[in-house]
């Protein structure tokens, strides 16, 4: 550690997935990026100790809890990051920013919008102490994205006219895959609608610098019934039967207004074969048009209509010179990135924001947007309803 650099103890709860991600954001953010503080990786919290003490040391961190109670009170943690299922967010959040420990929680921000506004108000109240708390909706650190969003903040596409956005997987298009939480409604909250969809909704707002103002949508399970693993066996209450029910979604589609009237479609699908990561984004504007697919994540297209018909047409930017955000501090011009830098420059705006004692984006008011969004999809869907407003 630094001598010249406060330390930033952070604790984090869970270590798969979306844990081993954040750990070595927690590791490199510090090592590319000149930060106000020093992220150190103070202890790692799992429910089964040799489990998680594996992971610790795999992973790179100091120590292990097994109650992420008693990781909030430990004096030598300043930031709790949750990686844990969505049932368990506004707990562990609320807790955390209620002991004076700032807060990163993964997306979606909860599972109902009543837990998000209960978080919400425990931000409120923690940030006039000077606690602050943060959505982990990495996406929008991919530099090509940032680059778009700017794009379209300086007028590069004149005024938004309509948005097409698709987060396509296949990981359950096999029946046969064996269930897991993420398919059980009372840990997950949603199916695709929330794990996926919830990112292409983030991505909408904060590209055009606009909010959803209703949407209209429908949701589809093909799949309703799955093999019970030994690991989720008893979870239903299956008592080890060999199928087990799924409860959420497969696949979401839907329509929505921006708050400027513009119209935006939506699809969110892990049904979709051949489709391993597929975020898709175009924005058309009155003047230009923006698109974007993280499976080429380096490069953003970019078209001016401005320019003479004999020459228009899309510009392909490959979003790797030091000019584009983010960029100067990894590779030479040419080199790009990858899935994991993201949560690296995730790591950094929120230790610049806590080193200058800011609010980082986006906050738990915008998670609480994106909650209530997803809320009128589902209400949109099982009412059949052609159109559902956004509730503040």
């Amino acid at each position: 550690m630094s001598e010249d650099k406060p330390r930033l103890g952070v604790a984090m709860v869970g270590y798969a997935f979306m844990g081993r991600a954040h750990s070595q954001a927690w590791r490199n953010a510090h090592r590319f990026f000149d930060l106000p503080l020093e992220p150190h990786m103070t202890v790692l919290v799992g429910r089964d100790e040799q489990r998680a003490s594996a992971a610790a040391k795999q992973l790179g961190w100091d120590s292990v809890e097994t109650d992420w109670r008693r990781a909030i009170e430990r004096d030598d943690v300043d930031v709790v990051d949750i990686c844990t299922p969505g049932d368990t967010h506004a707990e562990i959040a609320i807790a955390a920013l209620e002991a004076g420990k700032h807060v990163l929680v993964e997306k979606p921000m909860a599972n109902t919008v009543e837990q998000a506004e209960a978080m919400t108000a425990a931000a409120v109240a923690a940030r006039a102490r000077g606690v602050q708390s943060m959505v982990g909706f990495t996406y929008r650190r991919v530099p090509a994205v940032r680059l778009a969003q700017r794009l379209v903040a300086e007028g590069r596409i004149g005024e938004v006219r309509q948005v097409r956005a698709q987060y396509l997987q296949d990981w359950l298009a096999d029946a046969q895959t064996p269930l897991s939480w993420r398919l059980d409604k009372e840990k997950a909250g949603s199916g695709a609608l929330g794990d996926i969809g919830a990112h292409i909704i983030d991505l909408t707002q904060f590209i055009t610098g606009q909010q959803l103002a209703g949407v209209s949508g429908m949701l589809d399970t093909f799949v309703t019934e799955r093999p019970v693993a030994e690991s989720f066996s008893g979870l239903h209450g299956t008592g080890g039967s060999e199928r087990g029910p799924v409860t959420v979604d497969d696949a979401a589609s839907f329509l929505g207004r921006l708050s400027s009237g513009a119209p935006a479609v939506f699809e969110a699908s892990r049904f979709a074969w051949g489709r391993k990561n597929a975020i898709r984004i175009e924005v058309n504007g009155s003047t230009g048009s923006l698109a974007f697919d993280f499976e080429d994540m380096n490069v953003l297209h970019y078209y001016d209509a401005t320019e003479p018909a004999e020459t228009a047409g899309f510009h392909r930017i490959i979003v790797t010179e030091p000019e584009h955000p983010y960029i100067e501090a990894w590779w030479p011009a040419g080199h790009g990135l990858g899935y994991e830098h993201g949560f690296v420059h995730q790591a950094v705006d929120l230790v610049r924001a806590l080193g200058a004692g800011e609010q980082p984006t986006p906050s738990f008011e915008d998670g609480l947007h994106v909650q209530r969004v997803l809320d009128a999809i589902e209400r949109s869907a099982a009412q059949n309803s052609t159109f559902t407003t956004i509730g503040d």
